[in-house]
């Protein structure tokens, strides 16, 4: 059975949380990860505080997983893959992802993309994908707020 869409929502959820207000969070106000900047440029017009699952559901298939292809991968690497875009935008995942198979990192994930990550092993892809975001991540200027969890965030995928 594939690994779904609705099933990586889910467990997205488990790691965004609620509605968020840091000081130190570019993105600003934001609720189940979906930054009041995204929800506005997608219509919503209501409080943050308030935004339905639903529609950040939408967003995150819209924006998110069709943009990566995220149903067309290996089930293994779907989530890791996902997540990342999430994170810190299609185009840095999709270059991640790139990178780890093998293929050049345009940051558009296509069939030559697809066919790569179907012939690599998709325990190597993981590792190599969260190891690349990690060293990213870890020379952001807000890693001293946030990267604790982020670090987590990516244990958590490597060990699943």
């Amino acid at each position: 059975k594939a690994v779904t869409f609705e099933e990586c929502f889910a467990k997205l959820m488990e790691l965004e949380g609620g509605y968020s207000d840091h000081a130190a969070d570019p993105g600003g106000k934001t609720r189940y990860g979906i930054t009041e900047v995204v929800a506005r440029e997608n219509g919503y017009r209501g409080d943050m505080r308030e935004l339905p699952i639903q529609f950040a559901m939408q967003i995150y298939r819209d924006r998110y997983w069709n943009v990566v292809h995220a149903d067309k991968l290996p089930d293994e690497i779907r989530f890791a893959v996902f997540d990342a875009a999430v994170n810190s935008g299609t185009r840095q995942s999709a270059r991640w992802l790139q990178r780890a198979v093998g293929v050049e990192a345009d940051g558009k994930i296509g069939p030559i993309t697809i066919t790569a990550s179907w012939r690599a092993d998709p325990h190597v892809t993981v590792r190599k994908l969260a190891c690349q975001r990690l060293r990213f991540m870890a020379d952001l200027s807000n890693w001293q707020h946030f990267g604790r969890g982020w670090a987590r965030r990516i244990c958590d995928i490597l060990e699943t």
